[in-house]
This record gives structure tokens, sequence and C-alpha cells, in this order.
């Protein structure tokens, strides 16, 4: 499975759990006793909740984070290869 679809089925996935949260929640309203809501029905909505903010916030933080990571790592070797650089010229005049 390649990245890209691996990461729009974790967005549709997210999606239809958002979406299916919200009509078991309209449901409770709709469903005798009209205008009380279950335990059940609001545990329900928050494990949608939690896993669609799970599944998209943590995956784009990860990524956000590791790829500043990365641009870091890149920006110190730079620097020091500059440094080492800077040095041998100074040296070899």
């Amino acid at each position: 499975m390649t990245k890209n679809r691996k990461d729009t089925i974790t967005v549709w996935s997210a999606i239809a759990m958002l979406f299916f949260g919200c009509c078991i929640t309209l449901a409770g309203f709709i469903i005798e006793p009209i205008g009380e809501v279950h335990d059940s029905v609001l545990w329900v909505l928050g494990q949608s909740l939690i896993y669609a903010g799970g599944a998209l916030g943590i995956a784009n933080y990860a990524k956000a984070s590791a790829r500043e990571a990365v641009e870091e790592q890149v920006r110190m070797f730079k620097t020091t290869k500059e440094v080492a650089n800077d040095t041998e010229t100074t040296e070899d005049s």
C-alpha cells in the first residue's frame, strides 16, 4: 500500500466516523424520549471524535515534527560544513 493511499484511507475513515457520530447523536434527539440523549450515544460521539482527532491530528503533528527535525539536521550539517570550509581557507592563506 502506498503512503498516499494510506493517508487517503485515514482521512476518509476519520470523516466517516465524524459523520457516524453526528448521525447517531441526531438520531438520539429524534427517537423517544424526544430531546433526551442517552449516555451511550454521547459515548459513541466521544469515541468518534477521539478517533478522528487521533487519525488526523496526531498523524499531521508527527509528519510536521519529523519534517522539522530533518530540516534542523540539514541546517546543522550545512553550518558545520561551512565552518570547516572557512577553516580550510584560512589555513591555506
